[in-house]
Formats: C-alpha cells, structure tokens, sequence
C-alpha cells in the first residue's frame, strides 16, 4: 500500500472514530440532523445508549420521540409536536438559533422547540433520558424534561402549573382526553377534558396536598433515582405517592406514565431481558377508574354512550348493543345511537320500537324521571312511548328513564337492577350492530312499518313544508342577528353563511389537516364557531381560475337549492378575488369508498343501507328538486357517511342543471372513468339516464366490495360490469360475494334482486334502464324485476 494511501486510510479513521466518541459521549452539535425513512433509521443515542431519539414508525408515518431502546418493546417515554405523526422525508435539525426544527417532506415547518435568548452550541443527551440544548455558556436552554407529555422519568421533576396529558389511544399519540396537573394550591389532579378548549372537567382523583397554610403546599412532584415519586412541600415535608414497599433500584427502569385510558401508574421494567419479564406496575391511580369517575361532563371514563368495564387494574370500553364506535379506531371516543327518534311521529311505538336488556349495565347520571312504586311491563312500557327515553333501569319497584347522551356507563356485579336499551325496528336494522344479532319481540305489519317509514322519507310534500319553514325559520334569525348574505356574481342569493378567506384559515388552522382530494379542489377538515362549535369540511378550489369559477358556481347553485337527508348539506362559502371555497358540513365516517374497498368488509346490512339511501338522494336530485340536478360524477369517493353510515351524496361540481321542462342536454364529457355512460361518447343528448348508470356501477361494487376496474393478471374479470353478467348468465352468482359470507347467503334472494337491479341500470340503451324511482321500487322490492338482458349489446339506437 502506498504512503499516501496509508495516510489517507488513517485519517478516515481518526475521523470515523471521533465521530463514534461524539455520538458515545451523548453530544449531538449544531446542523445535525435526522430524516424519517420507511427503513431502519439512524438515531442520537445516550452515553449508555439505553435511550434514543429520533423517528419511530407509528403507522406507516413517524413520530419524532424518545425511548427506552435496549428492551424489545422500545417504550416511548416522549415526543413532539402533541404527538401529531409526519411523513416519510420529513427531517429534525438542531439550529443556533431555533433549536430542533422539525420539518415536512417539503421543507415546511412542522415544529420547533420552544425559542429562547441566546444561541445553541449543542445538545446533550443525559442517560436519564432529559434532552438538552446547551447555550455558548453551558446554560440549559431547552429540555425535554421541562416539557414533558405522558411520562415522568427518574431524576425529572414537575413543578406547578406542570401537566401531562394521556395520549388519544395506545398507537395516536395526539393528546386525549385525560389529564395529570398540579394546581397552584398544591394539589395534584386527575381529570377529563374538553379537547377542543382544553377546559377541565371535574377531577377524579386529588392527593390532598392543598393547604390553607402556603408553607404547607405542595409545588414539586418529584421522582428520584431510586424510583420512588412523591410531592415536596414547601416546608420539605414529603407526601408519597409511591407505595412503602421495597422497590428495585439498580438494575432497573423505571417510569411514571398517565395512561391512553387515563390511569397514573408507576412502572418498573429489569434492565437485562429475560424473556419473560416487562413492565411491572408499583402503583396507580384511580384503583378503578370505572367507579371513581362521576363526571356529567366529558364522557366520563369512556366516553358518551359508552360502557366501562374494570378488572381493577385496567379499563375496557365497549358499546351497547344497538349503539356503534364514533370512531372505529378509538374505543374510548364514545359511541352513537344506530337510530333516532322523533318527537313529531305519531307512529305506534310499539311497533317501531323494542327493548334488549343490557345485563348488569347502568348509567348512573343520564336519569331524568324516577317513577315509584311501578311495575316493570309498565316501566318499559313508558319508556317505549316516550321519545326522549332511550333507556329503562328496574330495580324493586323503581324504574328510571334515561336520556341521551348516556353518561358514565359501567358494567359490574354490583348493579343489581334491569337495563333496558330501545332500539329501532323499522329506521335502522339492529343486525347494522356489530355485536351478536337482536331478536325482534313483534313481528306483526313489519312489511307495512317498512313503507310507511319509506314514504315519510321521501315525500315531497313533507320535504317541502319542511323547507319553507326552515327557510323562513333561517332568515328571521339572521334578520335578527344583521347578518346580510351577498350573491356572488351570477351565483343565485342563497340561504348559506358566507365567510371571509382569513375566516376559513383561522377556522382550518391554516389548511393543516387535509381529509380528501378532488379533480378540482382539496378538503380540509375545521372548526366553525357560530351559536355552537361545529366541525366542518372546507373545500378549497385550486384548479384554473377559469374551471374553478365554472365549478364553483355550479356547485353552490347545485347544493344551495337542496333539502335531502341522503345529500351533504352545504353551509357556506367564500369568494375573494382568488380564494373560492366551499364550507360542508363534516362526515365523520369517511368515503364509501374507504368502507367497501378496505380490507374489513361492511356487513351486507350496511350494504343495503347504504345503497338504499344513494337511491333515495337520486331520486331526490331528479324528480322533486325545484330544478332538476344530473350528478355526472356518481363514485364511491362522492358518496359520503355520516355518524350513522347513512349515505350522503356529494360533490355537486360536476352536475348539469335541468329546467323543469328540460329532459336532455348536450355537454362534453364529464365523471370517472369506469362510472361513465356510453352516451357521454357519442354525439347524443344527456339525460338523468347517466346517474342511473353510475349508480349501477356503484350498486355492484357495493354489492361485490369491490373496484370497477381491476388489474388483474386475467383479463376476464377485470371489468366489474362484464364480469357480473358472466356470473349472473352462467349461475355462478355465488363467485360476487366473499366466500362464507352467512349474512348474504341467508338473504340470497335479496342479493338477487340488487344484483339483477343492477345489471339493469348498466344497460349500454338508456332507454333500457329504469328511472331512479323504478330502480328504488325494485330494490326495495315494491316493484318486479323482469330477467335483464345482456348490458352491452354489439349495437344500439338512440331515439
């Protein structure tokens, strides 16, 4: 080897391994910097390396964090940024003068550490797990200790007015709904929250460190070396939260973290692994979070609606039957009714509504009405006949009525009464429920029940009174509050609040979360502050001025003039110069889209639930609008879901309005392919006729869970449409469904009809397909179907 080659080999070395020691020492130095990769990424280390910083892979995105990395499970004991996760690319870099900056794919910032005086020389990551960022004089200025989230660490301590708050759920790290404070009087507090306002509710648990003597107050919550966590008051006295018994000290981790559940306990964890050994609770509190919370506000330990059950060390929430997860990601996020009810009905009770007892279930807090001495029948029987009354509690001789929403539920031996939850017979089907299917009471004149609730939602003529009044209703409170609404351009004057630009951006925290994304616009998610808080969608147009100002004339136009259960109701909008945005209101549920083609299949209820309730909303947009709407672009993505998975079809951008005496129009090309009828190609005139052959598309996929369009190695069943008929002609319709799928085989004939509708409205002829109406009359099974033809004859004639 030459000398120079020699000498440059050493130098590599000298270099390689000062950069060891710089890393083995826990100093990170200015311009460092870590990124987010799908791939093992590297990260700063302490001395011992028992801790790490840097990007952990929370699904499929990355959370900016510190853990515990020398045993398996890797605990994260901190994070940034609330603990909202990035994208992969998205890169931290510790600065002079912002400290660590954490930024996107992009570039753009995300989130720095708190800024201070002076500048940053380095940072130091201790073997306590405390990350500092060192100033030019030695001085700390800014550390992880002081800012902590959900844990506490040996050797930190909490001073007062100090917080920790539980994370959403154990994998979203985005703040919940609990949490730890110590106030000023010196008392340390467990409590729920708002999480919009981060207003405190009342709290659950309280040391009792408060004094009318200042001296005799807690300020600190310290947690020593030797793992033990206690207040220090102000005269030195000590009060433990730890327990008296002996705790492992050397050889072992310890931390003190407030729960995703909302339960403060103290963990010990051995520092060798074994295999069998991992994190061992000292103590926690509450004891039983189920029966220690007593809250009318906040949902209480799982949210409203909601059961809690407690083994006594941990929490588990559940729904009722005949209720469903708001959200289906978060068990503690409360739960919603599969039903409603209406106070202006003057339907029989008895036969729209029943009862499935709840065993050893109460919620203490939701009773408005106690009736003593009474008999249970007639307990029940009051309950079903009163609309506020969704729940009945028998014990003895006393019944309570309960109401929405069902406060601080809780299922245990010591409830010793019967709980009686009502359900809905006719609105919604109880087998919609996910839990084990309910046994109906009465039978009698449920076909009759299912068309008189039928017509109720769809008559014109109730439509209609409702609308005038609502209208009216509408203009006298903006009347009385001064609010006067501007047309916009050509756009008709419409009955719609309408926002200024800087309004929405406030409202969506800048166009920070974005929840879907169209051909012409992106959706983001915002909170609208009007007589109460209301989550909203805030469609932003960002396509050429010119088709955006076509779109966006539509599209108000479209969806100011609609009334439908079954269509997402338009709230506002704004037009400044550029800036063309449409406020919704939100749905929480997500897409169909997201529901059909996900990898857990909707049960064959919702199914038809669903499909039923695009149905209803054609019909709507067709034939009783004071003009008539063509959709253009009916999909999947266009079809929304509300709290209750009830279908809502949106994105009106696309539609072509209809005079009332108009029955055709000529337009270009408009909607998705694989959703788009053949006479959109040629040069013929555009009709209704369009939507019904969207729709049939969309009903097959609905009923297959699957795309229109698939690549698939074998052609032969790529395209959806032609590979039903296939099934359908050659008898082999039992290949549409999922195999063992026992609800669709049970309901064979049903899944007969839908498919045979379908195949109906796909006929290439529009003259061949049936109207929206007579689509909705053979799927509800009012009307027959005749044996369909092929859909795709060699040639047709338009008349």
């Amino acid at each position: 080897m030459s000398y120079s080659s020699s000498y440059t080999l050493c130098i590599l070395i000298c270099l390689f391994s000062y950069s060891a020691l710089a890393q083995g020492d826990g100093t990170i130095s200015v311009g460092s910097s870590l990124t987010a990769a799908d791939k093992a990424a590297t990260s700063w280390y302490s001395p011992s390396g028992d801790f790490a910083f840097g990007f952990r892979n929370v699904e499929d995105q990355f959370l900016l964090a510190i853990w515990y990395d020398k045993i398996p499970d890797k605990t994260i004991v901190w994070y940034v940024n609330d603990g909202t996760t990035v994208p992969a690319g998205s890169k931290v870099q510790l600065t002079v003068d912002r400290g660590l900056v954490l930024s996107d794919s992009r570039g753009n910032g995300i989130w720095t550490s708190k800024s201070f005086s002076g500048t940053a020389s380095n940072a130091a990551f201790n073997d306590t797990g405390n990350f500092r960022i060192v100033g030019s004089d030695t001085t700390t200025l800014w550390d992880t200790f002081s800012n902590p989230t959900d844990t506490l660490l040996p050797t930190q301590t909490m001073d007062v007015n100090g917080e920790l708050y539980s994370r959403k759920t154990e994998t979203n790290f985005t703040r919940g709904r609990f949490q730890l404070r110590l106030l000023d009087n010196g008392n340390l507090v467990l409590n729920t929250r708002n999480i919009l306002t981060n207003f405190p509710y009342r709290s659950y648990y309280e040391s009792n460190t408060s004094d009318k003597n200042p001296s005799n107050q807690g300020y600190q919550v310290k947690f020593n070396e030797s793992g033990y966590l206690y207040i220090l008051r102000r005269n030195g006295d000590i009060f433990e939260l730890t327990t008296n018994k002996a705790i492992p000290s050397s050889g072992y981790y310890h931390r003190a973290t407030l729960t995703y559940d909302g339960i403060l306990v103290q963990y010990y964890h051995l520092k060798i692994f074994t295999g069998t050994t991992g994190w061992t609770s000292v103590w926690q509190e509450p004891v039983n979070i189920c029966t220690t919370i007593r809250e009318l506000r906040g949902g209480g330990a799982c949210g409203l609606n909601s059961i809690c059950k407690s083994d006594g060390s941990r929490k588990d929430c559940e729904c009722p039957e005949t209720y469903s997860l708001l959200d289906p990601n978060d068990k503690q996020g409360g739960c919603k009714p599969n039903f409603t009810q209406n106070c202006d009905r003057n339907d029989s009770s008895e036969d729209l509504y029943d009862f499935v007892e709840s065993p050893g279930t109460d919620w203490l807090l939701s009773a408005y009405e106690q009736m003593d001495p009474i008999s249970e029948p007639e307990c029940k029987r009051l309950c079903l006949i009163d609309c506020f009354c969704v729940a009945a509690y028998y014990k003895g001789n006393s019944c309570w009525k309960k109401k929405l929403p069902l406060v601080n539920g809780r299922k245990d031996n010591s409830v010793k009464g019967k709980t009686y939850l009502k359900f809905s017979k006719a609105n919604l089907p109880p087998e919609l429920h996910p839990g084990k299917p309910i046994d109906y009471k009465k039978k009698k004149n449920r076909t009759l029940i299912l068309v008189g609730s039928v017509l109720l939602g769809s008559s014109v003529f109730v439509n209609l009174i409702l609308i005038v009044f609502g209208c009216f209703g509408f203009l006298y409170i903006y009347h009385k509050k001064s609010i006067n609404i501007q047309p916009v351009n050509n756009i008709v004057e419409t009955n719609v609040c309408r926002f200024t630009n800087n309004e929405l951006v406030e409202a969506t925290n800048g166009f920070k979360e974005e929840v879907g994304r169209g051909s012409f616009g992106i959706v983001y998610k915002g909170l609208i502050h009007m007589s109460s808080t209301v989550i909203v969608a805030v469609k932003k147009i960002d396509r050429l001025v010119q088709d955006g100002a076509e779109e966006f004339k539509t599209e108000v136009n479209a969806i100011a003039q609609t009334h439908h259960k079954n269509l997402v109701r338009l709230i506002g909008f704004c037009e400044e110069e550029e800036h063309r945005l449409l406020v919704y209101e939100y749905m929480v549920n997500g897409t169909l889209a997201n529901l059909i083609f996900g990898c857990a299949k909707p049960s064959w209820a919702q199914r038809k639930h669903i499909a039923l309730g695009i149905a209803r909303g054609l019909v709507y947009l067709h034939e009783e609008c004071n003009t008539q709407i063509i959709h253009c672009d009916i999909k999947p993505q266009n079809i929304l879901l509300d709290e209750y998975y009830n279908a809502r079809i949106s994105d009106f951008g696309l539609a072509k309005l209809l005079m009332l005496n108009q029955s055709r129009t000529k337009t270009g090309i408009r909607g998705t392919k694989g959703y788009v009828a053949p006479e959109w190609f040629r040069n013929t005139p555009i009709t209704a006729k369009v939507d019904v052959y969207s729709f049939g598309v969309l009903l097959l996929e609905i009923i297959c869970c699957r795309r229109s369009v698939e690549n698939i190695e074998f052609g032969d069943e790529a395209i959806l449409t032609d590979w039903v008929w296939d099934c359908f002609q050659d008898g082999r319709m039992f290949d549409l469904i999922e195999k063992n799928n026992k609800d669709m085989l049970s309901d064979w004939d049903k899944v007969k009809r839908f498919v045979m509708v379908g195949i109906w409205c796909i006929q290439e002829d529009p003259s061949s397909r049936p109207t929206t109406r007579r689509a909705l009359l053979m799927l509800e099974g009012v009307a027959d179907i005749p044996y369909p033809p092929c859909p795709s004859p060699l040639s047709w004639t338009s008349t």
